[in-house]
This record gives structure tokens, sequence and C-alpha cells, in this order.
């Protein structure tokens, strides 16, 4: 049989322990004041545990999220089971200083809070016990993760010279709206144009002066694309644009804007001062178009049609052929 200086030995034990353990220890009664606040709490709110000892929680922490604890705890009280949140549900409950050194540029502690209902010798469910677990490495390093994983997987589907759509990602998305087509019709239209003689700037000026014009060149379809047009670098000097929503008609006035705003383009590159056109090709989405191949090829063959009828000219699959 335990005696009492056992007793009174064992408890100072347990109370010392729950003092220093890297946890935070929170115990409320059922109005919600403090019967417990460990050391990590301490060091961590600045408040002293004699200074809030039966004080309701809310009184010295203004700054809680009072209905959604409030309806946390009533819970635990009710059904008497443990009830768990973590920082990807809510960063923190309590907005304590980030110390960590190695995660020191987050400004708040991640928190991971565990609710256990307490019993009284008689049964009853008279407290609830908040365990606050720091996650900040954790939560520092899996965010962190996930951003990489992000500019990753954006840098898989962007091209570096021009921060367009890279090739792949376009032919994606050609591929989905010509799925959307088959499903629900509507007009869609696909340009394929390209930078006239672009060899022979290349050959007189260089290749850094080329690639200022191959940026040049997109920065200016980002100006005249609407937000859902998706414009894409389909390799070397050449691009390509869907068009939603857009019959012929729409595609050759957007079309004949671009190459005008293009043709105004002027170079300045190591001493250097040119400019230069571009010619470009459209497809109609219609029936004629067995798959996307199809649509693409005939944006392709009207391209071709501009180069042989002069360059710097916007020409439709099928007008003029």
């Amino acid at each position: 049989m335990l005696e009492i200086d056992d007793f009174t030995y064992e408890f100072h034990w347990l109370m010392d322990m729950l003092q220093t353990i890297d946890v935070g220890l929170c115990v409320l009664d059922k109005d919600l004041k403090v019967k417990v606040w460990n050391g990590f709490m301490e060091n961590h709110s600045g408040l002293r545990p004699e200074d809030i000892k039966d004080q309701n929680l809310f009184d010295i922490m203004p700054n809680l999220p009072e209905a959604w604890l409030r309806q946390k705890t009533k819970a635990v009280f009710l059904l008497g089971t443990r009830t768990f949140t973590t920082w990807e549900q809510r960063p923190y409950l309590f907005p304590f200083k980030n110390y960590r050194p190695v995660t020191g540029v987050q400004p708040h502690m991640f928190q991971n809070v565990t609710f256990t209902p307490l019993k009284s010798v008689s049964g009853e469910i008279d407290h609830v016990c908040l365990i606050v677990y720091d996650v900040t490495d954790v939560a520092t390093h899996k965010k962190s993760l996930l951003g990489a994983n992000e500019t990753l997987a954006h840098l898989s589907r962007t091209d570096g010279l021009t921060k367009l759509n890279n090739r792949a990602c376009w032919e994606e998305h050609l591929v989905s709206q010509y799925s959307r087509y088959r499903r629900y019709k509507g007009e869609c239209c696909v340009v394929m144009f390209d930078i006239d003689h672009f060899k022979k700037v290349n050959d007189t000026y260089g290749h850094p002066a080329g690639d200022e014009a191959i940026r040049a060149v997109s920065a200016t379809l980002l100006e005249h694309a609407r937000e859902t047009d998706i414009a894409g670098r389909y390799g070397g000097e050449e691009f390509g644009i869907i068009l939603p929503e857009t019959g012929e008609e729409g595609a050759v006035i957007m079309c004949e804007r671009l190459r005008l705003a293009i043709e105004a383009i002027r170079i300045n590159h190591d001493g250097h001062s040119f400019q230069f056109t571009v010619s470009l090709g459209i497809s109609v989405l219609d029936e004629g178009c067995t798959d996307y191949k199809t649509w693409l090829a005939r944006a392709d063959q009207a391209l071709y049609v501009a180069k042989d009828q002069g360059r710097n000219q916007t020409q439709v699959f099928g007008r003029t052929q």
C-alpha cells in the first residue's frame, strides 16, 4: 500500500516532469479556467502559473479563437473522447513566437494540439487537458518541400527562355481543348506563328540577339492574349496560341493585332538595332478535325501558305489553299 510520504514524493516527481517536458500542458475546468500551466506554456507565453491559476483562459489570452476553442472543448466534455487538431488544419492555437534556430524565419510556432478529457474520482469528466506540440521544424520542412515540388512542377511545364508554356505543356492544353470540343462543341481556334527570316537574324546579329527577339515576341504575345488564351513556345522561333470560345473572325482580328505589334518592335542589342516580322496560320476547330493532330497540322499548313505568299501576314486554313 502506498504511504502518504511515497504519494507526496511521486506527486512532486510527476509535477516536476510535467514542468520540464518539451510539450505544453494546459488543464482547464468546465468554465475554461486554468488549473495547470506547465513550464513550456510559461516560457512561450510569458505568463506565470501562479499569476493565472483559476483565471478564464480567454481573459488572459483574448486573442485566442474563442468560438472555435469553446466548441472543441465542449465536444470533449460531452463525448468524453480525445480530439486533435494539426498545424495543417490550424497553423497554431496559441500565438507563441517561434524561436527555433533553424526555422527562425517563421513568425509563429506551428502546433499540433491534443484535447484529452480528464475524469474526477467520481468518474465525471470535469477537466480537459490541452497538450501542445511544437511542430515548427516538421511543418516548415514540409512547406519547403511542397514549395520546391511546386517550383519543379512549374519549371517542368515552362519554357526557360520565354516563361511561356513549353511544348509538352501546351500540347496537353491542345488535347484538352479538342476533347472539350468533341463533348460540348463551341468555337475554338489554334494559331501557329513564327519569326520571319529568323536564321538571318541569328547569322547577322548573333544568337543572343535572336534570344532577345524571341523574348520580345513572347512579351508582346502575353500583352495581347486574353486570360483564357493559352500561349506556348512550340520550339525555336515558333509559337502557338489556343483561342477558346473564338471563331475565325475573332482569331483573325487577334492575329492581326499581334502581327502589327510585333512588326513595331525594335531590338537594340550590342550596338545593333533591327526589326522583324512574323507569319501566322489559323486552324478553326470543326468536324473535319478528326483528332487534335489534324487540328494542329492545319494551322501549320496555313502558316506555310503565309510564308509562300510573302510572309508578314495571317492565313486561315482552307481559305486560300
